[in-house]
């Protein structure tokens, strides 16, 4: 049992990595603007919720990986910091 929870554990863990990632990647390469710029724009125009949503798209490769190596429960451990953010993402939009 206590293996499961790792794997778990440790598919949770690189999914909240795998967003950290796509939020760095975002306002680093894919803003026209610096990562200052990016950082004070997206914290004037509440768009939170917006920079969480693009950037847990690199959490759908993570999925596919683990899945295609036959790791399903580090898949669900991403699935479940998939749902996480989106949860996060929905409380962020709506106040």
């Amino acid at each position: 049992m206590g293996s499961i929870r790792k794997e778990i554990t440790i598919g949770f863990i690189i999914s909240l990595l795998a967003t950290a990632a796509g939020i760095f990647l975002y306002m680093q390469y894919f803003s026209r603007y610096g990562f200052e710029e990016t950082w004070q724009m997206i914290k004037e125009g509440n768009l939170y919720s917006s920079v969480l949503a693009l950037a847990a798209l690199p959490n759908l490769f993570v999925f596919f990986v683990f899945i295609k190596k036959k790791q399903d429960y580090r898949a669900r451990g991403v699935l479940m910091a998939s749902i996480l953010t989106a949860l996060i993402t929905f409380v962020l939009k709506f106040i």
